[in-house]
């Protein structure tokens, strides 16, 4: 208990997922959060279920693709909490499953909009208060396909080596204003994402689905959510003072073949 008390965290997509597993333990650890999100049903039962047991939680609809929406609710936030401590860029999409030379123009700029320039868009908007409160931690979900290739989903794969380097550039130039910024790798997480991505590869049945996706990790199992989550509260939290420009791999031994 307590690792990030007292923190204003800002978790991006933060109303189902990864997102809401990162929002549900940095609130029992003690920080303020901030749910941004577009999800505004989910969004919103989330943080009125968590501030129902006196966890100061809020949410916040807005699109991180969009500078203006992001750069109001970055305001908005500190104004609210105080200040802001922590970053989460958890937000992004898969986007379409086809060939490289079957994506449109379109599907391509659609995925580079969430996952790449809402990274940019935040972490942009957020680092006045960041220097402001004299420091923090932004921490960038990027993906194993951040690190390694694969035969499928082009755009996405190209969207998270971004986020991998985008981390490593920010990390420099902000480390000397003590803001530490790194990047996370998750294996194959059972989430929504996931489920749909399965139905977009044309697999209708989800249990053997998830049995498949098991065997490509030493470990033998996809991850859950609270797997990713317990990494970003490492991040968020003080205990990770001497880590930047790094990569936290939590993907059950995936990228170790």
């Amino acid at each position: 208990m307590n690792r990030v008390l007292h923190k204003t965290c800002i978790v991006t997509g933060g109303a189902v997922g990864i997102g809401r597993a990162c929002v549900e333990k940095l609130a029992h650890e003690g920080a303020r959060v901030a749910i941004l999100d577009l999800q505004e049903e989910a969004g919103k039962a989330l943080a009125a279920d968590l501030a129902g047991r006196a966890m100061p939680v809020r949410y916040w609809h807005v699109d991180v693709g969009d500078e203006s929406q992001v750069a109001s609710a970055m305001g908005e936030i500190a104004d609210a909490f105080g200040g802001i401590d922590v970053l989460v860029n958890n937000a992004g999409i898969a986007g379409a499953n086809k060939p490289t030379h079957e994506i449109t123009e379109a599907e391509w700029d659609r995925v580079q909009r969430i996952n790449v320039k809402g990274v940019f868009f935040c972490t942009k908007h957020a680092l006045p208060h960041l220097r402001r409160a004299g420091g923090g931690s932004i921490i960038n979900l990027s993906s194993i396909y951040g690190l390694v290739g694969g035969p499928d989903v082009p755009p996405y794969h190209a969207s998270k080596g971004a986020v991998r380097l985008m981390s490593k550039t920010d990390a420099m130039i902000y480390a000397p204003d003590g803001i530490r910024v790194n990047s996370l790798h998750p294996g194959y997480i059972w989430t929504p994402m996931v489920e749909q991505h399965l139905r977009d590869s044309g697999q209708p049945d989800m249990e053997k689905g998830r049995a498949d996706l098991a065997q490509l990790h030493p470990l033998g199992r996809v991850g859950d959510p609270d797997d990713i989550a317990w990494g970003v509260v490492y991040l968020a939290s003080d205990e990770s003072a001497f880590v930047t420009g790094s990569e936290l791999v939590i993907d059950g031994g995936y990228t170790a073949r």
